[in-house]
């Protein structure tokens, strides 16, 4: 059984993979991700700071993996 683990997307990225990353995590399209996160952005403002907080905590998944 493996673990599953979050990490930034390398694959589906367009700033830091944030998005992607949790895309993959859930597994549902990364577009769905990135118009929800918009949506939260417009309607509270506070997605940009999260999204910038997320990108450095969220590791960047390793080479191979």
């Amino acid at each position: 059984m493996s673990e599953k683990r979050l990490y930034r997307s390398n694959d589906n990225k367009m700033l830091c993979g944030v998005c992607g990353g949790i895309a993959e995590y859930l597994n549902v399209d990364p577009t769905l991700i990135r118009l929800i996160w918009a949506i939260l952005t417009f309607a509270f403002g506070l997605s940009i700071i999260v999204y910038i907080i997320a990108a450095f905590i969220i590791p960047a998944r390793p080479e191979g993996y």
